[in-house]
C-alpha cells in the first residue's frame, strides 16, 4: 500500500519529538508557518514541549527564512 498522495499530518521536523508535534496539532498547528505567529515562549508553555523542541522548531524557521513572533 503506498501514501503517495496522502498528507501528512504535519511539517514540523521530526527531530522536535513526537510529544512535541503531538502537542502542536492539539494546540491547532499543523504548519511550521504558522508558528511565526506565536512566541517560543507560549509554544513552550504547551505540555509536551520542552527546550529542545524549541530549538528544532526555531532552526526549522530560520531555514525558511521565518521566526516565531517577536524573534
Amino acid at each position: 500500500m503506498s501514501d503517495k498522495g496522502v498528507t501528512p499530518p504535519d511539517d514540523f521536523p521530526h527531530g522536535a519529538g513526537n510529544p512535541a508535534r503531538g502537542a502542536l496539532r492539539e494546540a491547532g498547528y499543523t504548519r511550521l508557518a504558522q508558528l511565526t505567529t506565536v512566541t517560543a515562549a507560549e509554544v513552550l508553555a504547551l505540555h509536551g514541549v520542552g527546550p529542545k523542541a524549541i530549538r528544532v522548531l526555531r532552526e526549522a524557521l530560520a531555514a525558511e527564512g521565518l521566526a516565531f513572533a517577536g524573534e
